[in-house]
């Protein structure tokens, strides 16, 4: 009987060492995403099983199945869901020589590793403003006085906003910060609401005169795949990427890492090291419009051409988006950032 019990044991934990899939929880929802998921699979027989959703269920479905847990692997838009993740003790650490040579420091860390980047930036209409004016712009400088009334933004409680001001209080500190956005909410042309291209549209159609948004969104608009009209508006919008002269513009990060109790651990490490392969990262930048993780990889010719002048903030690891993003939110609502 003993041995019975330890041959099945055996062939359990066999046959799911050998288990050919992995299962992949998931809040991005693009299209190229599930491509490469595919191309992984033609390619190495492992089959992608895909759950979506947004962040805290999935993030509470994962706690709650604790060790029953069948999920490999969680893919999060945004720094900060992903050290909400790790600090909940979702993830475990993942050593891999060739992910740390590929993904930049200030990118991963030992739990998790950024796939692809998006720099979140401003966007203005050369109709009502002068580029002469603004070429120089910092972040700091969107709580001039002569900007009042004039700034589109979506909420505070979007994450990408809430990034950003982590960022500020990281390089200018809580009480600057604080200060900056005491007068920043003074120049909102509107009560925020609405997505990313929204605030693009607003911009276009000369109702605000700025507004905040990320890269992929304002790409995704010239390409024509929102649409004529937003291809039309997109148009009369140009990109510009603040703080050049200093640290660099505010990037953020979609990135994934293994979950504690994964079944299928190394073909989950296999999948990390695929989507940082040149083919992966191609195909994520060409049809998300993201910019890459990995240095010298062709970007699609739209990213190009709005990128000119892009120079990134690399001194700001991501992972700080995550542990000043509770008091980046406070700070916005105390100012009364709605």
């Amino acid at each position: 009987m003993f041995f019975v019990v330890i041959f099945i044991l055996y062939f359990s934990i066999f046959q799911t060492c050998l288990s050919d899939e992995i299962n992949l929880y998931t809040t991005r929802h693009y299209e190229a995403d599930y491509e490469i998921y595919k191309k992984f699979q033609n390619k190495t027989g492992i089959k992608v099983n895909v759950v979506s959703g947004k962040s805290k269920p999935l993030e509470k479905r994962i706690i709650e199945e604790g060790k029953k847990c069948k999920g490999d692997l969680f893919f999060l838009a945004d720094a900060g869901r992903l050290y909400s993740a790790e600090k909940k003790g979702l993830f475990q650490k993942i050593k891999s020589s060739s992910l740390i040579k590929n993904i930049p420091s200030h990118l991963r860390n030992d739990y998790w590793y950024g796939i692809t980047k998006r720099a979140r930036i401003v966007f203005y209409n050369p109709e009502h403003v002068n580029l002469e004016k603004i070429k120089n712009l910092n972040y700091e400088d969107l709580g001039d006085k002569e900007w009042k009334n004039s700034i589109a933004i979506r909420q505070s409680n979007n994450v990408y906003n809430q990034s950003l001001v982590a960022s500020l209080i990281h390089n200018l500190g809580e009480k600057r910060t604080s200060e900056w956005l005491e007068n920043f909410v003074k120049n909102f042309y509107k009560v925020p609401s609405g997505n990313d291209r929204a605030q693009i549209l607003a911009v276009a159609a000369g109702e605000a005169k700025l507004a905040i948004a990320n890269t992929y969104y304002y790409a995704l608009m010239l390409s024509g795949k929102k649409g004529k009209s937003q291809q039309d508006a997109a148009k009369k919008v140009k990109p510009l990427f603040p703080n050049k002269k200093n640290r660099g513009a505010h990037i953020n990060i979609s990135g994934i890492g293994v979950l504690k109790h994964s079944p299928n651990k190394i073909n989950a490490i296999r999948f990390l090291k695929f989507l940082v392969s040149e083919e992966a990262q191609t195909h994520l930048s060409q049809n998300s419009f993201e910019y890459p993780v990995v240095e010298n990889i062709n970007i699609p010719q739209i990213l190009e051409s709005i990128s000119i002048g892009f120079k990134e903030d690399k001194l700001t690891p991501v992972e700080i988006y995550g542990k000043l993003q509770t008091k980046s939110f406070n700070l916005m609502l105390e100012k009364k950032w709605n």
